[in-house]
């Protein structure tokens, strides 16, 4: 591999990710017989196919996907150091790669602005998927730090507290029980509701707290989005549990209740997290640092029906009590 360049390993990694020969050469600003080239004479250092083409589709080998999980390591390794000579420098320069659950699209974007305009040499790529996948990409390894609401049960990760994630109800502004007060649990679990897919970090700790109460949820709905379960709130399909920040800057809101049920808001919390072992850049560390300073950015979501929903709390910092 002493022969090997870094740019074979550039447009290996990018046809790995891509799945195609074309995209990649488009990617990299190269002819796709270039972009061949580069992978023939890969290939014949390794000593072994390091793809195969089923049909139309390009798929890796066993040793393509080693060299891909050390074309990672070494471009990482890379990325590190110029941040590092960066610091040096004093300067912050160098690329964040983010990724986040779906929920948390709705403060991300209102965290990365200030941050991005406090160092205006970083640049930032965000991921946004659901719980699932963003698991996925966590044990790839893929990002520099993830975003959920929930630490993930068996894979070795490092994970830091930043920011509330309460819970709550929420129903058509004319629902019948909008407007009560302390209503029970017994009596919420008699309504149809509209839940994300299973594996959702919101729908389990919804689950949860009906177990741990001998309660059933009457699934009326699975919808893969938080936007379709509040459409489908509005047409009047059901009641769901959601995150309030969902609530941000959305014209539905209007069109919603909160309900002041017992045990409600579910108060959790949103973690940065990343593989344990794993040494956070210099960008990656800066940010982690930036987003225990800035959760404030994201505290000020209104509390909308508080006049139906009866007392509506303000989210407080983590370290408040």
């Amino acid at each position: 591999m002493r022969h090997t360049t870094f740019r074979q390993l550039e447009v290996f990694a990018a046809i790995a990710r891509l799945g195609s020969f074309t995209r990649a050469a488009e990617e990299l600003f190269l002819t796709q017989p270039t972009a061949s080239m580069q992978i023939k004479k890969l290939t014949d250092t390794v000593g072994l196919p390091l793809f195969e083409q089923i049909g139309k589709r390009i798929y890796l080998t066993d040793a393509g996907t080693a060299l891909q999980s050390s074309c990672r390591e070494i471009f990482d390794t890379l990325n590190n150091f110029e941040m590092l000579v960066a610091d040096m420098q004093g300067l912050k320069q160098g690329r964040l790669r983010l990724a986040v659950v779906t929920t948390a699209k709705y403060f991300a974007p209102r965290l990365l602005g200030p941050f991005c305009k406090r160092y205006p040499g970083i640049e930032v790529s965000l991921k946004v998927s659901n719980r699932e996948r963003i698991l996925e990409r966590l044990g790839d390894n893929r990002d520099d730090l993830y975003v959920l609401g929930q630490p993930p049960e068996g894979l070795d990760v490092v994970y830091e507290p930043f920011l509330p994630n309460p819970l709550v109800v929420l129903a058509p502004h004319d629902h019948p029980l909008a407007g009560q007060r302390n209503i029970p649990l017994k009596r919420l679990a008699e309504e149809p509701f509209i839940m994300r897919e299973p594996g959702s970090g919101t729908r389990m700790a919804m689950e949860r707290l009906f177990h741990t109460h001998k309660l059933k949820v009457k699934v009326r709905m699975e919808l893969g989005s938080n936007e379709a379960i509040k459409q489908a709130i509005v047409g009047g399909l059901g009641i769901s549990v959601l995150s309030r920040h969902t609530l941000a800057l959305d014209a539905a809101t209007g069109q919603l209740a909160t309900l002041d049920v017992q045990h409600f808001p579910i108060e959790r919390l949103w973690y940065a997290v990343y593989p344990a072992g794993k040494q956070p850049s210099t960008v990656a560390q800066t940010f982690l640092e930036y987003l225990h300073s800035a959760a404030d950015q994201v505290n000020d979501i209104p509390c909308h029906h508080a006049e139906q929903a009866g007392a509506c709390p303000l989210i407080k910092g983590v370290g408040d009590k």
